[in-house]
């Protein structure tokens, strides 16, 4: 034999070598290392041993290299921090009800039909969720020609507002009789009322006494940190005001809005808003001009009631 055919044997037969010790290698050793819940694949080790048999050393290069390049670039600690296997970190997902969700329309829709016992079910399907959220929408049910319908909201109606009266009462009291958590109390008196006012089913007399102990309790916000009254809470208080058409109060909570948060879209829309109310044509295209020159994004509503206006 010549020294190259000794050279192309020898290197078969190195090939071979490498090929079947990398066989061995994964059949036994990694095999055995595998967890016996994980499904280890024997193919891929066989695989690779015919290709490196029928690529001698290329094959065996090749595949050194692509294992080195995963090492060095590729391969990562997988990060479990945000993985959490708890059952308490799980939330469940409760099919809703169907034929509930079929049959639920707007009260006000429903009073329009003369089907009482549709109108009955959907009263019963309010009633059984917050009711405290839809009470304007029950107030509808009062001038029902279904009595019963009318009897459900009339007695919802008259619990939750005896609630509401009694609990505003409580929390003013706390509030004043508590300094040392008069602005948490204060805070939390302005949201609760809100919540009830915004849906105006208070007589007129009764809407405009508690707007006004809503702005008592937000002036005492105000002079505990004036920076607790956030430009939300100024809306809700030149909203309630503008409902009740009380101009005066409604402009000098906007006007406060406007001196405490200048860069704010509620200042400038509450004072809009007012204006468009009373037809103050002049001083609502002021306030407008003001906006625009000032760096205050336009929402679609304001935009819609400046062309409204114009």
């Amino acid at each position: 034999m010549t020294g190259e055919q000794i050279t192309v044997v020898v290197l078969l037969v190195l090939n071979f070598i490498v090929a079947l010790v990398y066989l061995l290698y994964g059949l036994l050793i990694k095999g055995k290392q595998k967890n016996t819940d994980e499904k280890f694949d024997r193919k891929k080790y066989v695989i690779s041993f015919i290709v490196m048999l029928i690529c001698p050393v290329g094959a065996a290069i090749f595949l050194l290299f692509s294992v080195v390049l995963y090492k060095i670039f590729f391969r990562k600690e997988v990060d479990l921090a945000d993985v959490v296997f708890s059952k308490e970190k799980v939330e469940s997902m409760s099919r809703g009800d169907d034929e509930r969700e079929r049959n639920f329309v707007p009260l006000e829709e429903a009073l329009a039909i003369s089907d009482k016992q549709s109108l009955r079910t959907l009263m019963l399907n309010i009633l059984r969720g917050d009711v405290s959220e839809s009470l304007r929408s029950i107030s509808y049910a009062l001038n029902s020609s279904d009595t019963e319908a009318a009897h459900y909201a009339a007695s919802v109606l008259r619990d939750e507002l005896n609630d509401f009266r009694s609990n505003v009462q409580k929390m003013y009291d706390e509030m004043k009789e508590n300094p040392e958590q008069m602005l948490e109390n204060a805070l939390a008196l302005l949201k609760y009322m809100n919540a009830y006012l915004s849906q105006r089913v208070f007589t007129e007399m009764e809407q405009d006494t508690y707007v006004h102990m809503m702005a008592e309790v937000a002036a005492t916000i105000v002079t505990i940190n004036e920076d607790e009254l956030l430009p939300e809470h100024y809306e809700w208080l030149t909203t309630r005001f503008l409902e009740i058409k009380d101009y005066e109060g409604c402009e000098y909570w906007a006007k406060l809005c406007w001196l405490q948060y200048p860069n704010e879209l509620i200042s400038y829309t509450s004072q809009l808003k007012m204006y468009f109310e009373m037809g103050e044509r002049q001083r609502f295209f002021s306030v407008m001009q003001e906006l625009k020159s000032s760096s205050v994004v336009i929402d679609k509503e304001t935009l819609e009631l400046i062309r409204t206006f114009s």
